[in-house]
């Protein structure tokens, strides 16, 4: 659908470039987190509205990805890269003027639709500019930077909120959109789809989304990916509610979720090392045994009355570092698969990763957290549906291929 990309010299700042586009999203996602708090008493609403901020940043960052996936593949990644940035750009300024919650609602809302170019351009990048082990290693220091994406928001966002109020944080990301908007248009390949004559774009977006669901791999693939980070946002959902029975304030909460990303960096770090030496499907089977012990001894120690925030925190180390071992394979695999489609297959993973992660953060408000239990239980629940996505993976494997199926 696209012609071949031929990767830049300055093959370091290239990468680099690619691990801002893709954090920028959820660096925007998380930033506002700590605000959340305040926001009631600042703008006279129920928290309940106030959640809107983030569930229609969540709702907009996912569902925008089914649209500039495709259209990526058809009119070339930088184009749709830099309108999204645009939209962001101009969003995060609307955020910083509202002086209601109802126009901050459509400012998140805006941000989110704009912030998911990054997303699904620069994983159809990835596809297009590496190969093979290397394809992998490269999703793997993804993982190591939107690891560092919901600490860094949450501490960031915290400290600018107090030192210099909560439009601070729109400031910044503004500014952060227009750097990003140069250096993709200065540093990024353009991509310029080929000259055949194509189907009306809505057709061809369809008929793109309807090949990659056909593939039995691609689906359990993206199923494994939702699932996983549909644990990991209900951790992140719910630990603010854990930490606060705990006696942990706002300005404390970000340094102990510190501590699964920090893992999550730790385990793409070595799967850039590993990857070559154990392969994608053994890589993932050791990840997803990590992260099963990592939540059940947080449930041990919980059920034991450890009612603490590092037993909350450090038993999920664990858990980091399986997904640092589990995503970048994943990943890989679902925009390998079917190359020419690279653009839809990240755009499909991306969106159905957004609705798991709402649906986690959705399911753990059900359930009070006076204690880390409840917490630890819905988190086992959506682990466990993800090693039978793993279990059906590893069949169709083994299973002959297709003539339509590639491995990647």
């Amino acid at each position: 659908m696209t012609s071949p990309v031929s990767r830049p010299a300055h093959h370091g700042w290239l990468i680099a470039n690619l691990l801002a586009q893709l954090a920028f999203g959820l660096l925007a996602m998380t930033i506002g987190l700590p605000s959340m708090q305040e926001w009631p008493t600042i703008f006279g609403a129920p928290q309940a509205a106030v959640q809107l901020t983030f569930s229609g940043y969540v709702l907009t960052y996912g569902l925008l990805q089914l649209v500039y996936g495709p259209l990526s593949d058809r009119l070339g990644r930088r184009k749709i890269l830099m309108t999204g940035l645009s939209i962001t750009l101009l969003a995060s300024v609307l955020a910083t003027l509202a002086t209601d919650l109802t126009t901050l609602i459509l400012a998140r809302v805006l941000q989110g639709a704009g912030s998911a170019a990054g997303m699904v351009v620069g994983r159809a990048l990835i596809q297009d500019l590496f190969q093979g082990p290397e394809r992998t290693r490269v999703m793997a220091y993804v993982g190591m930077a939107m690891g560092l994406c919901p600490p860094l928001g949450t501490i960031v966002g915290g400290q600018l909120h107090v030192s210099l109020g909560w439009q601070a944080n729109f400031v910044l990301m503004a500014a952060l959109a227009a750097v990003l908007w140069v250096t993709a248009w200065r540093g990024l390949p353009a991509h310029q789809p080929s000259g055949q004559p194509q189907a009306h774009w809505l057709t061809a977006m369809l008929a793109a989304y309807a090949q990659l669901l056909k593939d039995r791999r691609f689906v359990l693939y993206v199923a494994l990916l939702a699932l996983t980070s549909a644990t990991f946002y209900a951790f992140l959902g719910a630990a603010p509610l854990v930490l606060g029975s705990y006696g942990v304030g706002p300005d404390g909460i970000g340094y102990y979720i510190m501590f699964v990303p920090g893992s999550y960096i730790i385990g793409n770090f070595l799967t850039s090392h590993l990857i070559h030496r154990l392969g994608d499907q053994r890589l993932m089977w050791i990840g997803q045994a990590f992260t099963l012990a990592g939540i059940g001894l947080m449930l041990a120690l919980a059920l034991a009355g450890l009612n603490s925030p590092l037993a909350l925190a450090l038993p999920l180390m664990l858990m980091g570092l399986g997904n640092g071992f589990m995503v970048p394979p994943a990943l890989a695999g679902t925009v390998g698969l079917l190359p020419a489609l690279a653009g839809s297959a990240a755009a499909i993973a991306g969106l159905m990763q957004q609705m798991a992660s709402a649906l986690g953060g959705f399911a753990v408000g059900l359930v009070s957290h006076h204690n880390a239990v409840n917490l630890a239980v819905v988190m086992m629940g959506m682990c466990l549906l993800g090693v039978l996505a793993q279990i059906g993976l590893r069949q169709s494997f083994k299973a002959p291929p297709g003539p339509s199926r590639l491995r990647p």
